[in-house]
């Protein structure tokens, strides 16, 4: 097996195990509430806690990403999210698990931008988003493990210890030779033969001026319209995927059995990872067809897609174990239809926004906005569901017949609540993909022309001054790009000027570069898409 491939393997392996992780504990919210004494707001509060920590730790995820060899990266944080789900396997208490699950986040915090950044740098711009629907559709898949895991061993014990703690020991166990393979067979092309520092970095730079440069990188995404607006939209759109976490309970309070609950949770996980792995596809070939508006009518569609599908599973399904099939056929479409956003929109144009040096730092970034706010969603669902819609606790001493009655009410309650936190949050994201259609493109261009003049000064750095001494109109057309590209970038906001000042460029550079050599025909080619693009 090649080296590549075998990276992209244990890559996605690795994404396998950290979604693995991250679905554990919604799959026992149950049997942990009942072993805690807690009721589902405290439930909702423990996967706060896990995901504040972690977009608190996304800076660290972009320094480490960014200064050292993402596997190694991926390989240390295998190891620290392993450890923190062995915490919660022996915790006894609610504090106790709430401490284990935010250090937990650390973990999961410093893997995510290094995967998705190794995505990117390996893929181009026509087949980007099937690369992403590949690894939503691993990821995915270690959410159905992670599930079944939990499900499966919830009702049992081994050795008087609770299945639900035997599953959070069996994840842990399996990250941690995941995390042996990433660390000794895995390798990322920026650092040759293994090396724990890029062979390029400056040894004598402080850490201190480092991480300037990392705040400096920051603020220039930052500043970015077209990232300031998927994350506004992510921000929404992620806040009912968080919510969902609470599906597990929701099936279980209608009357389904923990292994009818673990099938339908599956058939669900499993269509959205085809969802994703379909919209990544679909995203490539709209934005051949129509570069600067395919991948956003394909993320409009998905999100108000979820508005009715939700209605139909969550408000017209009857609360009734006997409907498994129709649970089963409305949650497979919908995790077909609702999961196109991030493989096929989201993560593509993020990566063609800024140059690759900073694609560490924006799908940081965006991980780390999008988890803060949408790591609310439990907490919300929880007070929704017992302040709002009449959630309550079946009462100590309650006979079959009236545990079954409360579970059915608390099932319509918590079903109420899950739709305002899907429906209301969905309608909100097409909204905000609207804006996508005027700051897209002109993002896209700003970066490509960055990248060009990026490329060009290192290529000036590289003329030997003494053999190229002779070739003067050379050395003036290398000038000419550096000097008019720039200009041209400044004036972006103004293209009329704009145009004129890299059309002038143009001409001048086909007077004075040989057309014969192949660094120059595909140079001109590229300069003459963008000036045809300000032409227009």
């Amino acid at each position: 097996m090649k080296a590549e491939t075998l990276t992209l393997v244990l890559v996605n392996l690795a994404g396998i195990m950290e979604r693995a992780d991250e679905s554990l504990l919604s799959g026992v919210y149950k049997e942990v509430g009942a072993a805690l004494h807690t009721d589902p707001t405290g439930l909702g509060s423990l996967t706060l806690f896990r995901s504040m920590v972690q977009a608190s730790s996304y800076p660290l995820a972009v320094y480490l990403a960014a200064r050292h060899n993402r596997t190694h990266v991926i390989a240390l944080g295998a190891f620290l999210w392993a450890a923190a789900t062995f915490l919660v396997a022996f915790s006894s208490t609610f504090f106790q698990v709430a401490v284990s699950r935010a250090l937990n986040g650390i973990g999961l915090a410093i893997v995510g931008p290094a995967i998705q950044s190794l995505i990117a740098d390996s893929t181009d711009d026509h087949n980007r988003g099937m690369a992403f629907g590949w690894l939503q559709l691993t990821g995915n898949l270690g959410s159905i493990l992670g599930g079944l895991c939990a499900l499966l061993l919830a009702q049992t014990t081994f050795m008087g210890i609770a299945g639900w703690r035997i599953s959070f020991h069996l994840v842990g166990l399996v990250s941690v030779i995941v995390g042996i393979l990433v660390r000794l067979f895995a390798n990322d092309p920026h650092f040759p033969d293994g090396a724990a520092k890029a062979s390029n970095q400056v040894p004598s730079k402080s850490i201190w001026s480092e991480v300037k440069d990392l705040v400096q990188e920051a603020k220039s995404v930052i500043k970015i319209t077209s990232f300031q607006i998927i994350v506004a939209q992510g921000v929404t759109g992620s806040f009912p995927w968080s919510a969902l976490s609470f599906a597990p309970m929701w099936l279980e309070l209608i009357g389904f059995s923990h292994k009818k609950t673990a099938f339908l949770i599956s058939l669900f996980v499993i269509a959205a990872s085809l969802g994703g792995l379909f919209g990544g596809r679909m995203g490539d070939i709209l934005s051949r067809i129509r570069p600067d508006s395919g991948r956003i009518i394909l993320a409009q569609i998905s999100s108000l897609s979820a508005i009715p599908l939700a209605a139909l599973l969550l408000l017209v399904l009857p609360d009734n174990p006997s409907t498994a099939a129709m649970h089963g056929l409305v949650l497979f479409i919908m995790g077909l239809c609702i999961s196109w956003n991030a493989p096929a929109t989201n993560n593509p144009i993020f990566a063609e926004i800024v140059p690759e040096k900073s694609r560490t730092s924006i799908y940081a970034l965006d991980r780390s906005f999008e988890s803060i706010l949408s790591s609310f969603a439990p907490p919300v669902v929880g007070i929704l569901a017992q302040h709002v819609y009449g959630y309550k606790p079946v009462p100590e001493g309650s006979s079959e017949s009236e545990e079954i009655a409360t579970d059915r009410g608390n099932a319509a309650s918590l079903a109420k609540a899950l739709y305002t936190a899907i429906g209301i949050p969905m309608a909100l994201c097409c909204l905000i993909y609207s804006f996508l259609y005027s700051t897209y493109p002109r993002d896209k261009e700003r970066a490509q022309m960055e990248a060009l003049i990026e490329s060009e000064m290192q290529q000036m750095e590289g003329i030997d001054v003494r053999t190229s001494i002779r070739s003067w109109p050379f050395l003036i057309s290398y000038f000419h790009e550096a000097t008019f590209a720039a200009q041209m970038v400044r004036k972006m906001s103004s293209p009329p000027f704009g145009c004129f000042l890299y059309q002038l460029d143009f001409e001048l550079n086909l007077k004075s570069i040989n057309p014969n050599s192949p660094r120059t025909s595909k140079q001109l080619q590229d300069k003459s898409q963008v000036l045809q693009f300000h032409k227009n």
